[in-house]
């Protein structure tokens, strides 16, 4: 949000840092103490130097730190006004395919011009995407984001269609016969694999599952994880990562007053996991964790956070590096945090989260089902193509660790669209800052347009797809202004009722309000801000007002 009046806040959009970021700085010396931002945010991520407690009081220094490294220039670069667009031109029709961030900033974007009308699509029943699906449900307050993209939707000129599939019941041609556009919004549904041997052996899944299935994702309802043996093993030292171990050892008790699917909650209440062991191929400092995300999981009640010394001890060039002015201070701050937990007792009586670095699997081990994972250890060496950048290389040394559940966390990947190009590779359909292209001419196919993962791939936070989806809805604009959209053949109550004839159970904007009431109010009744129904049927049930 465009609300500092000192420009305090980086980095900006307009800033190439930006798209890569783990966070948002204040400047200390810059910042009037306005609390403009703080009234503005969210999510309520932003507090006063003075309203810190004492387990976040670090973050004054994080923030402090960035602008040492990053000091403001004295010019703040005029953001572009907002495309509007000449009442000659008519109304503009767009469906937007996804419901998740990338799709809701979409829609808050196109909406806040006149004469713009959205319909929205989705295959769940149920709208947000990974806010509802992905994130962690011990982090409430980054799901206060929904709070912003319910404005969007409960707008009159933004028609939902949840539980309707693109491919199924409307094909890509059947939208842009009844828009003027088409964006495409639909993330990253897969998971990158590991490509070793025993990958595929029961008891070893996709994190994204796990992360799916203990926030109620109706598609994963029905999955089992092994929970019997008392270590589990996560490939991937990401956030969702961190998350997932983070889930495995908290207290269900906690858990039990959070929004998590009630079939996780008991599942877990029954584990034996004791022991998370989190493996990542590189350094401390080129963790793909962010520092929040590092924080919070050194602040758990009852739970060790180990590291062993020797895997923090760097070499002299890395020490040199880290130490020297070329390091960002969120690296830094990685190897320091990483070294505080290195220096820690820890108690057998505790679970305990392992932070392993400088390793890669090479086998995922058992006879018909998964026993052991055999790891081998990594050198870091400076990249040829870049000095700066250390990749890992495999040694001769290996290890063997006993479990019964891995669980890999290497990355999120995008799925084909029907009727739309497609990098395999990437995993992305490919684009220029949004436009779709086709591969084989390099030219644009007009009228149809991608915003979010299936966009860039799978980096960044949420906040990231505002400027995303911005950029998006911009070429759109630019393009209709310039006449380059096909008016649409078909209004807008032939498509609903070719919706209504399709997918007769079709849930609207005011049906997911209902489901939304009747998960309030179930979890008013145990004590919780939600209850989720996860199951189609239920929710069908509570988005026509039946009693269920």
């Amino acid at each position: 949000m465009d609300v500092c009046p000192v420009n305090c806040i980086h980095p900006t959009p307009d800033e190439p840092e930006f798209a890569t970021t783990e966070m948002l700085y204040i400047d200390p010396q810059t910042c009037i103490d306005c609390g403009a931002c703080v009234d503005e945010c969210p999510v309520d991520a932003i507090f006063g130097d003075n309203e810190l407690s004492e387990a976040d009081a670090v973050y004054a220094d994080i923030n402090a730190s960035y602008y040492e490294k990053h000091p403001i220039g004295p010019d703040w670069p005029e953001l572009p006004e907002p495309r509007m667009l000449s009442a000659d031109l008519g109304t503009l029709r767009v469906a937007i395919v996804g419901s998740g961030p990338a799709a809701c900033y979409a829609a808050i974007e196109l909406t806040s011009r006149p004469r713009v009308e959205v319909d929205m699509f989705d295959r769940l029943p149920t709208p947000y995407g990974l806010v509802r699906a992905g994130v962690a449900p011990d982090h409430p307050g980054t799901k206060g984001v929904a709070d912003v993209f319910r404005s969007a939707l409960s707008k009159r000129s933004v028609h939902c269609h949840f539980n309707v599939e693109v491919g199924q019941h409307v094909s890509h041609a059947e939208l842009l016969e009844h828009h003027h556009a088409v964006i495409y919004a639909v993330g990253a549904a897969s998971d990158r694999r590991l490509g070793v041997p025993g990958e595929d052996l029961p008891g070893s899944h996709a994190a994204t599952e796990f992360v799916a299935w203990y926030n109620g994702h109706p598609d994963y309802t029905d999955h089992t994880f092994d929970l019997s043996g008392e270590r589990a093993v996560i490939i991937g030292n990401g956030n969702v990562a961190l998350d997932v171990a983070r889930i495995l050892v908290t207290d269900p008790d906690e858990l039990a007053k959070t929004d998590m699917a009630e079939h996780a909650l008991e599942a877990l209440r029954h584990s034996n996991i004791r022991e998370v062991v989190i493996v990542g191929r590189r350094g401390p400092a080129q963790a793909a964790y962010t520092n929040p995300e590092l924080i919070a999981l050194g602040q758990m009640a009852d739970v060790d956070i180990v590291v062993d010394p020797d895997e923090v001890v760097l070499d002299s060039a890395s020490r040199a590096w880290i130490d020297g002015p070329d390091s960002e201070p969120s690296e830094k701050l990685k190897v320091r945090q990483v070294e505080e937990f290195a220096k820690r007792t820890s108690s057998d009586s505790r679970k305990r989260i392992v932070l392993r670095y400088l390793a890669s699997p090479e086998e995922v081990l058992g006879d018909g089902r998964v026993e052991g994972i055999r790891l081998v250890r990594n050198e870091l060496v400076a990249d040829a193509d870049n000095p700066s950048r250390l990749s890992a290389r495999a040694t001769d040394h290996t290890e063997t660790l006993e479990t019964g559940l891995v669980l890999r966390s290497i990355g999120y990947k995008g799925l084909p669209v029907a009727d739309l190009p497609f990098d395999d590779r990437r995993g992305v359909v490919p684009n220029e800052n949004g436009r779709v292209i086709d591969p084989e001419t390099g030219s644009p196919i007009h009228g149809v347009y991608v915003a979010g993962w299936i966009k860039r791939g799978p980096t960044g936070v949420i906040g990231t797809n505002k400027h995303c989806s911005a950029n998006t809805v911009d070429l759109l604009l630019s393009d209709f202004a310039s006449g380059l959209l096909t008016q649409p053949g078909r209004d807008q109550e032939h498509l609903t009722e070719l919706i209504g004839e399709r997918q007769p159970d079709a849930i609207d904007y005011q049906g997911w309000q209902r489901i939304d009431k009747k998960e309030r109010v179930l979890g008013s009744e145990s004590g919780r801000a939600r209850t989720k129904i996860v199951d189609v049927a239920a929710m069908l049930e509570a988005a026509r007002g039946e009693a269920g």
